[in-house]
């Protein structure tokens, strides 16, 4: 997912970096979207090929993980400006939520 969304990626960045974080951001959720939407299902057909099916259950930390992710997302986006601080908080929380998958 990485290797196939760099030219979003570089995008999102050249775009922050000129001060234009409302589209950088909309490429960022857009991205997001394409590979739960598009990705993830097709995984899961995919899968069935190779005898070893794949299911979406997902466990309860990885539902309150998704949670968190919509409900920050949302608050950032919300006024359409972000500044260091909202940047430093959103990967804390991506730290937070890699430390809790680590350990459970």
């Amino acid at each position: 997912a990485i290797v196939g969304n760099a030219a979003e990626h570089s995008a999102a960045v050249m775009l922050a970096m000129k001060n234009k974080i409302g589209a950088a951001v909309e490429i960022a959720v857009g991205s997001s979207l394409q590979i739960a939407l598009f990705v993830a299902p097709v995984l899961i057909f995919i899968s069935l090929l190779f005898g070893n099916t794949m299911d979406i259950v997902f466990t309860p930390i990885e539902l309150a993980a998704i949670a968190v992710a919509v409900f920050i997302a949302k608050s950032i986006a919300q006024d359409g400006r972000t500044n260091w601080y909202e940047g430093s908080l959103l990967i804390i929380v991506y730290v937070i939520l890699g430390f809790a998958f680590y350990l459970v």
